[in-house]
């Protein structure tokens, strides 16, 4: 039996697993996909799932419980905007957990987490700004 067993812990305080599953959160959220050990992923799943579903019930509270779940407003907003949107007929299970093997240093047993219908594009945010800097930077080097 599990009585009283709660939640997992992670091997963390209290205060490095809240903070731990807010910028996976967020991560998630900005990327719709992200690798990270099996344990992890397991906590994550159902927080990332209630964040979905707050952010699909439209009031002023709930835009505010988000914005504090998640401290970033640009998260929040893609709640709001795409993520609600994009899951307004189901009625839940917005993630998936694939297992991904092992890892290489420690043989820690390693799984993908993402969105249902997820964005693929989205996993290039990051990678477009870093392309443009780089092109900017070869041609301040080159002299005249």
């Amino acid at each position: 039996m599990r009585h009283r067993f709660g939640y997992k812990k992670l091997n963390r305080t209290s205060e490095h697993r809240k903070a731990l599953i807010k910028n996976m959160l967020n991560s998630l959220i900005k990327y719709e996909q992200i690798t990270t050990t099996l344990p992890k992923a397991k906590v994550l799943k159902p927080q990332a799932d209630k964040i979905i579903t707050l952010g699909k019930k439209n009031s002023l509270q709930n835009t505010k419980i988000l914005a504090s779940k998640l401290q970033d407003i640009k998260s929040a907003n893609k709640v709001k905007k795409t993520l609600a949107k994009r899951y307004e007929s189901r009625k839940g299970g917005y993630t998936r957990i694939i297992k991904a093997g092992y890892r290489y240093g420690d043989k820690a047993p390693l799984a993908i987490i993402e969105f249902v219908d997820r964005d693929v594009e989205a996993k290039r945010v990051d990678r477009k700004k870093k392309e443009i800097k780089k092109n900017t930077e070869e041609k301040k080097v080159v002299p005249a």
